[in-house]
């Protein structure tokens, strides 16, 4: 079982030491080209030389711990058309970076994965809003590609949700419109809000699905568990592949630090449900994700790799 975190590596200080840089569309449209394409240069190398030192970093630790989400800034506002144009001249330049980036990965075992935004939804009934998410996945492939990944079924995972109104069928067809490197790397994850586990189910046969027990639990008040019937399902959508579950908790002070908490008992709304807790301080819940032994795990916590490391040595202590 491999451990995970997402985007952000913390030092022992709870600090970041390979941050990344952006910037806002606003400013960026209000430079001159000159300008515009000098910033981007800027903070794409920026963000590309401090990607290849967290990846340096995760080699250094137990494979169990190579696992790391990319966030989705490593090259800012690539999807916004004048920035596009930019890029296209930028990238002999940074293309050496990336293949780095994705040498280093491959040489340790460092699984990769990226998560496109909320309103990445390609089930919508707005077709403006589905050829922005087609955009949205195909810049994150871009990058994997670019990495030397989307050669081979899910040697890259690029999670989105499938909530829209156009539900599966309109999740289907603006699936088969992606390139078939995005197709070998989307991976469709259910929500605590509009997509149950069972919608989400219904793609199992185009891309493989992503398990967050969290959101399950949010949106059923029921905490699924590794011998559900369904769960052999979400393994085989994987096509051989090892699974990946999300796994986050409510916030301090919101939920106990031990049990299973009902949420008729919390008093709280789905709200504050949602939000992500800084460590994992509950042990049952602990329990109760590490169970799932034949998935991956991609912690979703604000303290990150911290959070994620406590978790670590709490499993080593249980074997």
């Amino acid at each position: 079982m491999k451990l995970g975190f997402a985007c952000k590596y913390l030092d022992a200080q709870a600090k970041q030491p390979f941050p990344f840089k952006t910037t806002t569309r606003t400013r960026f449209l209000s430079l001159d080209r000159e300008a515009q394409t000098s910033l981007l240069a800027q903070l794409a190398t920026h963000n590309l030389e401090n990607q290849l030192q967290m990846l340096n970093q995760l080699a250094q630790l137990p494979d169990a711990l190579r696992m790391m989400r990319i966030g989705s800034d490593l090259l800012p506002l690539y999807t916004v058309p004048e920035a596009t144009a930019i890029y296209s001249e930028l990238m002999p330049d940074l293309q050496p970076l990336l293949i780095r980036c994705g040498d280093v990965a491959r040489a340790n075992n460092i699984r990769l994965s990226f998560h496109p935004g909320q309103y990445s939804v390609l089930a919508s009934d707005n077709e403006g809003v589905v050829e922005r998410a087609i955009e949205d996945v195909e810049y994150h492939a871009m990058c994997a590609v670019a990495m030397g990944y989307g050669r081979q079924f899910q040697d890259f995972k690029i999670n989105i949700h499938m909530n829209g109104k156009k539900g599966i069928e309109g999740f289907r067809s603006a699936f088969m419109r992606l390139s078939p490197e995005a197709r070998n790397m989307l991976t469709v994850e259910n929500d605590e809000i509009s997509c149950s586990l069972d919608d989400v189910l219904q793609a199992r046969d185009l891309c493989p699905v992503v398990l967050d027990i969290h959101h399950h639990w949010v949106k059923e008040n029921l905490y699924i568990q590794a011998n559900d019937p369904r769960v052999p399902l979400i393994i085989e959508s994987w096509r051989g592949v090892r699974p990946v579950l999300h796994y986050s908790i409510a916030q301090e002070g919101i939920i106990p630090d031990h049990g299973f908490p009902h949420q008729q008992d919390l008093d709280v709304n789905k709200v504050k449900l949602r939000a992500h807790a800084d460590y994992y301080f509950n042990q049952t819940l602990n329990d109760w994700a590490l169970s799932f032994s034949d998935f991956d795990i991609m912690c979703e916590v604000k303290m990150k790799n911290l959070a994620r490391d406590r978790l670590y040595f709490y499993s080593l202590s249980r074997s």
